[in-house]
């Protein structure tokens, strides 16, 4: 372990590792020997990334694996609301990336935790707590998984790389842009109270509204049309039968029956 030499923003550090099984991982074991919190875990390579809902996240050579440990002083339904931050903040910083190398690139946020190139997926958020109740949280672990230099091959749906779309950025330049933009939205979401703000900025990053899309609800299916997300960050979903559900949790993919 070592700290990166990156300039962090005011109260934030880095532990960098060359290998490990996962950063999210890692951010869990410290935090239950007491890190306090405002500290990022990066990796040049993941032996075991995580994914939503148990899935493995590839983890390809050159790509971005970070994750920061935070402890905000609110509630657990509260601090999911970071989940949505942290697609903000990673679109925030690949737009910035594309910036600075003079391209245009077709970014979009899904919710409720990827980062899309197109309809292919460029990153994804995993969000997990040391708490599952509902008092406040005793920390926070906000994972994030970029392609930079490649993207993983044969998975059920397409993947994309920044490096494909013409955009070159070292996971160097990716961590220390991310890390900027994380902490600015983090700065302004207020433990919750500026959730407004997040939610707002995520729908102004979103797909369209009125695109046809289908979450996968266990073994169902749900086929119907993306009506954004409501003041709590749930997906709002209108059914083809004219009946709208508010959806909490679940696999979205975008194009009605996919």
């Amino acid at each position: 372990m070592e700290d990166g030499g990156i300039q962090l923003p005011s109260g934030y550090r880095l532990a960098l590792y060359e290998t490990i099984d996962s950063t999210n991982s890692e951010a869990l074991r410290l935090a239950s020997r007491g890190e306090p919190g405002g500290l990022w875990i990066r990796a040049a390579r993941q032996e075991a990334g995580k994914g939503r809902v148990g899935r493995e996240w590839v983890s390809s050579s050159g790509n971005l694996y970070a994750s920061l440990l935070i402890r905000p002083h609110v509630p657990l339904t509260t601090a999911l609301q970071l989940s949505l931050l942290a697609g903000v903040a990673a679109y925030d910083a690949l737009a910035s990336l594309a910036s600075g190398a003079g391209r245009e690139i077709d970014l979009r946020l899904k919710w409720p935790n990827d980062i899309l190139l197109g309809t292919a997926k460029l990153g994804g958020i995993l969000l997990e707590s040391t708490t599952t109740s509902n008092s406040a949280s005793s920390a926070i672990i906000i994972g994030t998984g970029i392609n930079l230099a490649q993207s993983p091959g044969e998975l059920s749906r397409p993947a994309a790389s920044l490096a494909g779309a013409g955009v070159t950025a070292t996971a160097e330049q990716a961590f220390a842009a991310l890390a900027w933009t994380t902490a600015e939205w983090i700065a302004l979401w207020r433990e919750g109270e500026g959730f407004a703000t997040v939610r707002s900025a995520w729908l102004d990053r979103a797909q369209p509204i009125g695109n046809a899309i289908s979450v996968k609800l266990g073994g169902d299916l749900l086929s119907g049309t993306f009506l954004g997300i409501d003041e709590t960050g749930a997906l709002r979903l209108s059914l083809t039968t004219g009946e709208e559900r508010r959806i909490t949790a679940g696999d979205v993919a975008i194009g009605a029956g996919a």
